[in-house]
């Protein structure tokens, strides 16, 4: 197949000024290499795209793929992870990984965890402060953590987000509600371990790829897996396979939010543990990383002895089961 490969490159970006959190969800040069040449390995044709906007220019130009490799992440609006394939399904293109509702769905961590409680998947309860004037509704008890409710790569997220009293939380909220521009997302905070587990597949063939486990030091920044543990984590946490009875009930607890929210293809779940012992849904994430020894879903590929190429793979076979034609 002649596969399109669709991303936002992190480099134009900062060349434009952009900065360097702003910008934490784009992907490096070696990524894309990567991509192509597991394509290329399996027998495909990659045709690099870019963005949204060179994908449009080429679409009206008359350009045309059997499919697209999709991991445009956007830049504005609540919906940006959505217009890529938004786009694509206008063209009647097929394209891997999840579509337009999924993906909108799911960059709002508080829309996600409305569906996935409605649904019974358990996660952590929790408020959404709209605008300034609705810090004072929030009557939860402390501690609790806070962050913004549609960024990824865990902007957003610091030694200050778990904060253990009023005047702490109406700082944080305040400075959240300013620098992004956007809700803030409060929720009890999960005290326990904290797990990332992989998933490949879609619906009912969705499978768990495997789990880690994240495991702070001394030099862990603050209480959760925030932006500088996860831009520079090393030194700051260990990251572990696990495959213990509190890991394989988290990895249901993905699995079972995966289906709901109808990812596919392949991508990543984070869950933590309550005080309680039993695991509370994160957040999902159904356009994760995969840069080579650099994404959690690469490391879990590791961790399970499955290479770059068999993980593009893996991916490609849930696509292929959705178009059998394409085969």
């Amino acid at each position: 197949m002649r596969i399109g490969v669709t991303y936002d490159l992190r480099a134009d970006y900062l060349a434009l000024g952009y900065g360097e959190e702003e910008t934490a969800e784009f992907d490096a040069e070696e990524t894309i290499i990567a991509i192509c040449d597991a394509l290329s390995g399996l027998g495909h044709q990659p045709v690099r795209i870019g963005g949204i906007r060179p994908l449009a220019e080429r679409l009206v130009a008359g350009e045309r793929w059997d499919a697209v490799f999709n991991i445009c992440e956007g830049l504005k609006g609540v919906s940006r992870e959505a217009q890529v394939p938004a786009l694509l399904e206008a063209y009647d293109i097929p394209y891997v990984f999840s579509d337009p509702l999924t993906l909108a769905l799911c960059l709002d961590k508080a829309m996600t965890k409305r569906v996935l409680r409605a649904a019974g998947v358990p996660t952590a309860d929790f408020a959404v402060i709209e605008t300034e004037a609705d810090i004072a509704k929030v009557a939860m008890d402390f501690p609790l953590f806070l962050k913004p409710v549609s960024e990824g790569s865990g902007k957003g997220v610091d030694a200050r987000s778990r904060v253990g009293k009023r005047a702490e939380l109406e700082s944080v909220a305040r400075d959240l509600l300013a620098r992004f521009r956007q809700p803030v997302l409060v929720e009890e905070f999960l005290s326990g371990r904290e797990f990332t587990v992989g998933i490949t597949g879609t619906g009912k063939a969705a499978s768990v790829l495997g789990v880690i486990e994240i495991v702070p030091t001394e030099k862990y920044v603050g209480r959760a897996y925030g932006y500088q543990n996860k831009s520079d984590w090393e030194g700051k946490l260990d990251i572990v396979a696990v495959d213990d009875a509190e890991a394989r009930a988290a990895a249901q607890v993905a699995l079972a939010a995966w289906r709901v929210l109808r990812c596919r293809d392949g991508g990543r779940a984070d869950i933590r543990l309550h005080a309680d012992g039993k695991p509370r849904f994160i957040e999902v994430n159904p356009l994760a990383g995969i840069r080579p020894g650099y994404s959690d879903l690469c490391f879990i590929a590791d961790f399970q002895k499955i290479s770059y190429s068999e993980l593009i793979g893996k991916f490609l076979q849930a696509f292929l089961a959705r178009y059998p034609h394409l085969r």
